[in-house]
């Protein structure tokens, strides 16, 4: 879910060109949550193989870090460990709600009302361990380095940024801002061609890019003040916010206030028992400092295994897509070499 606050951010838009060369921590969980919600069938249904196992998560790991590898961009997925004490509300209502989806999803099915099963068969998407480790050793057999986070992914993710391992974090959420991220990409991996929720309309999705200095600098914020306003609006710590606050009326608040304990002693109606762990959880979050961040080669026979012989994946895309990418690599390399010899010669 991640905060709203995406009226208030100033982003710009992003072309992978532009990201070319430039390492990017992405969050894993958010990325396969995508795939697995709109890589289906008509009717709702994921991709599957011949034994009846899922496979989107797989295809979208596989063929957009593929694109991000031969435009030159250099992804780190970072995986999400055991989330705060203080999310598992959030964590047993969003369990809740893929439950419903289901229900309705069959209904829905049993009526022939394709377009409602889609929908609910995307809402019902569900992430199993066995699917993470899956895209695990698929990213190893593909030379992507990955991170296993103790806590939350973007919490590492932000990390990853602010030490200067990677040059931006990428989610769909804006929480990498709370954290701390100094960039923040988003719509990395869903770029491109998108349906609309609910409705028939597509719409074309850029990546963008959010400058964490040019939001407080707008916003006239401390990044403590960001917080307490995302607070206010709802938070994965706090989903329901509080009522009848938006992203405008908790802005002004915050800024008249200063701070969420001035904000809560002039509406004494309002009670958020919890804000200064959460805060706690944005400013001080549990990170990892042992990990390593190393690209390699494609390992041709790896992937072929992994997707081809284990999943029914077309041998011919596959090592397509691979080849795509080792041209790059070689291009690249070229262009590197050209480079220095102009150099050497001057």
């Amino acid at each position: 879910m991640g905060v709203d606050f995406g009226d208030l951010i100033v982003r710009r838009a992003l072309t992978l060109e532009e990201l070319r060369g430039k390492s990017i921590a992405v969050d894993g969980y958010n990325a396969l949550y995508q795939f697995l919600t709109v890589i289906r069938q008509p009717d709702g249904t994921p991709l599957m193989d011949s034994h009846g196992r899922v496979t989107s998560h797989l295809s979208g790991v596989f063929y957009r870090t593929i694109n991000l590898l031969e435009m030159g961009v250099k992804p780190v997925y970072v995986f999400d460990g055991k989330p705060p004490e203080i999310k598992e509300m959030e964590v047993a209502r969003r369990r809740a709600l893929r439950e419903e989806a289901v229900k309705k999803y069959e209904e829905a099915l049993q009526r022939g009302d394709l377009k409602a099963a889609r929908t609910y068969a995307s809402q019902s998407a569900r992430l199993r361990e066995e699917m993470v480790d899956e895209v695990k050793k698929l990213l190893d057999a593909m030379g992507v380095p990955w991170i296993q986070a103790p806590s939350e992914g973007e919490a590492q993710a932000a990390y990853l940024a602010i030490k200067g391992d990677v040059w931006a974090s990428a989610s769909q959420d804006y929480d990498s801002l709370l954290y701390g991220a100094p960039k923040l990409v988003r719509n990395l991996t869903i770029s491109g061609r998108r349906r609309l929720p609910r409705s028939e309309k597509y719409v074309e999705v850029v990546p963008e890019l959010v400058l964490l200095s040019e939001v407080l600098r707008t916003l006239e914020l401390t990044r403590e003040q960001l917080i307490d306003l995302a607070i206010l609006i709802g938070t994965d710590y706090n989903p329901d916010g509080v009522k009848g606050i938006g992203p405008k009326r908790a802005y002004i608040l915050i800024k008249k206030h200063g701070s969420l304990e001035n904000v809560l002693k002039h509406l004494p109606e309002v009670q958020i028992p919890s804000f200064q762990s959460i805060r706690e959880i944005f400013l001080k979050p549990t990170v990892s400092m042992d990990y390593v961040v190393r690209w390699r080669p494609i390992d041709r026979g790896k992937v072929l295994e992994i997707l081809v012989e284990e999943h029914d994946f077309s041998r011919e895309r596959v090592e397509k897509a691979i080849d795509r990418v080792e041209e790059a690599l070689r291009m690249e390399r070229q262009v590197g070499l050209d480079k220095w010899f102009q150099s050497a010669n001057h």
